[in-house]
């Protein structure tokens, strides 16, 4: 008889693999007449009536505004943008914005900016040069700028083997991690499954049952033919045809091979040879179509097994991308963290998770209607403010805060320092090189991050730098009163005005300051774009 974490896991891989099909089967009569949006909002209200939640109220439309100015293009509206929307008056104001934005080239730009962190982590601005150089950049803006489908990205990234010249730049996921084929692995698992499998290196997952030895080994093995080349049409990952048997250890000694094996698939058959056989390499190994300066190509290519026998038809690629796309504009993943969809972190809403999930594949994996669908969800729209007796931020009855990231921060102080976007590069490096964090698990403002906006010479000169013609300074030097100086800076950088009580402070602080009104100023909008209000996204 199973012991019970091993039953649990067994159910759990079994949902993974079956619920995305049939729960979509189950609902599609019911509700064929529903979109996406009336599908979430119907699981989450089911969610928050069986736990006897009141969920938050609508938040208004100026908290909308900036919202989803900040989640689908990466920086806070303009005072322009904020009076044109609050002045519209169609009832379906918010999807016109909402398709406005997602038609932009910002999208593109925030969304780059985000899965370049999320797929190959933060690093130095060395290698965000050489991902640019390389084309890993123009080929995240072409995903998003097209609304390439999710599963053909996955294909060509971990292929990495382009046949069109905007395909090249997919080759630097693989390459940059400079032939560690068990950080490629441990790379691929949660940028595209959802998991971690770090902890099975030397043992089969101590909670996660269904993880075995055996799934991170097989995966090392999928790719440990690969290697580097600087070939005539630039970085390439190669692949040989013989090498890569091997086999590993557990804890108490015993040994297995790594087979071509990974979570959720079958074993890829591959013949293996006997103990002291030496495999020879010859010509008759490769295939004799290979595209001419480009490496050959194995007949029998682990990585093509990985992408066509693994990839293909995986149901965790669909749910992980479900999932951060949900933690991106949600706050959290339905299930959280967003990176370790395993047993050991149940959904919050496993039917929404599997519908939405069907939902993406029947789709044809069609991200920008995700998002959209996520933006106009009712849980999307809720205020902020926690509701009395609610503690769960997995219930998403709220909107939960969370910090921006680094580009989004950078651009959003150009944006209300400068009065119009202005890509200053090096403050985006500067913030990018500090303030690491993409979707973080939990919410923790370090003392250096605070430091570093508290007293870091960068944001200062960039603030004493903005005064020349359209700059917000110069507005405000044109202006009669302080009052009005203050209103502008509020609505500037909070996307509202200020309070009677803050008026009151801030207008007492320059009018002290009379003789030296444009330090004044700009000690104010200091104060504003480093404060708590500004930093996230509410």
């Amino acid at each position: 008889m199973l012991q019970r974490p091993a039953l649990f896991a067994v159910v759990f891989l079994a949902v993974c693999l079956s619920a995305s099909y049939l729960l979509a089967d189950d609902l599609a009569a019911e509700a064929s007449h529903r979109d996406s949006v009336k599908h979430i909002d119907y699981f989450m209200r089911q969610a928050w009536s069986s736990k006897s939640i009141e969920p938050a109220s609508r938040c208004s439309d100026r908290e909308f505004v900036r919202r989803v100015y900040l989640d689908l293009i990466g920086r806070v509206p303009t005072v322009s943008e904020v009076d044109t929307f609050l002045a519209d008056g169609r009832d379906e104001k918010r999807r016109e914005l909402v398709d406005v934005l997602l038609a932009s080239e910002d999208y593109v730009q925030h969304f780059a900016d985000l899965f370049d962190a999320l797929l190959m982590g933060r690093s130095d601005e060395g290698h965000y040069q050489r991902r640019v150089k390389h084309g890993w950049r123009s080929y995240l803006e072409n995903v998003f700028r097209d609304n390439r489908p999710w599963d053909e990205v996955a294909r060509e990234v971990l292929l990495a083997r382009p046949s069109e010249q905007d395909q090249r730049g997919a080759v630097w996921f693989l390459y940059e991690r400079n032939n560690q084929h068990q950080s490629i692995a441990e790379a691929v698992a949660p940028a595209f499954f959802g998991v971690r499998i770090e902890c099975a290196q030397c043992h089969d997952h101590m909670s996660a049952d269904e993880i075995k030895q055996a799934h991170y080994w097989g995966l090392v093995a999928f790719f440990n033919r690969s290697s580097n080349i600087d070939s005539k049409v630039g970085p390439r990952v190669a692949e040989s045809a013989i090498g890569g048997f091997s086999e590993f250890a557990n804890l108490t000694g015993a040994s297995s091979p790594n087979l071509l094996s990974f979570l959720g698939s079958p074993t890829v058959a591959e013949p293996r040879p006997e103990k002291d056989e030496k495999q020879e390499d010859a010509e008759t190994l490769y295939d004799p179509a290979s595209i001419d300066d480009e490496p050959r190509v194995p007949k029998f290519s682990r990585r093509e097994q990985f992408v066509e026998e693994v990839v293909r038809d995986h149901p965790l690629l669909a749910r992980a991308m479900v999932n951060r796309l949900w933690a991106i504009m949600l706050g959290r993943g339905i299930v959280h963290p967003y990176d370790e969809m395993d047993s050991v972190h149940p959904p919050s809403h496993p039917e929404l998770l599997g519908w939405l999930s069907a939902d993406f594949v029947r789709s044809g994996y069609d991200i920008r209607s995700l998002i959209r669908s996520l933006a106009l969800s009712e849980a999307y729209q809720l205020g902020s403010v926690r509701p009395d007796g609610v503690d769960d931020p997995a219930s998403f009855a709220w909107y939960l805060e969370r910090p921006l990231t680094a580009e989004q921060l950078a651009r959003s102080i150009q944006l209300v320092a400068r009065g119009s976007f202005q890509n200053d590069e090096n403050l985006v490096k500067q913030f990018r090189q500090q303030l690491k964090d993409v979707l973080p698990d939990e919410t923790v403002v370090g003392i250096d991050d605070a430091l570093f906006l508290s007293n870091g010479r960068e944001l200062d000169e960039f603030l004493n730098a903005s005064a020349g013609e359209g700059h917000l300074f110069e507005a405000l030097s044109k202006l009669d009163s302080n009052v009005d100086r203050v209103q502008l800076m509020f609505q500037s950088a909070f996307a509202r005005d200020p309070s009677k009580e803050e008026t009151t402070a801030v207008v007492a602080f320059m009018d002290q300051r009379e003789g030296s009104v444009d330090a004044a100023m700009r000690q104010v909008l200091w104060s504003l774009v480093t404060s708590a209000e500004f930093q996230f996204n509410h």
